[in-house]
């Protein structure tokens, strides 16, 4: 009885661990996918950092032209 209950026990614990378990190469598949959508991510920020970077040049450009424009008409005043 003890002999039968163990190898049932055994074959039930066997069963649902392979039932459960993914492969080996769906794991490397789901590895790659999230590295891929990881990269195509930093990709994006990358893409608005440098943006962010542009606009605040541009925006350091013109306020310098702002700044020559003021002290010239501070300049004709005077």
């Amino acid at each position: 009885m003890r002999k039968t209950l163990a190898v049932a026990l055994m074959l039930t614990a066997s069963l649902g661990l392979a039932a459960c378990d993914k492969k080996s190469e769906d794991k490397a598949q789901d590895a790659n996918q999230h590295a891929e959508q990881a990269q195509q991510d930093m990709n994006k920020a990358q893409d608005k950092v440098n943006d962010a970077a542009k606009e605040n040049a541009d925006a350091a450009k013109a306020q310098a032209e702002s700044n020559a424009a003021a002290q010239e008409e501070a300049a004709k005043k005077q």
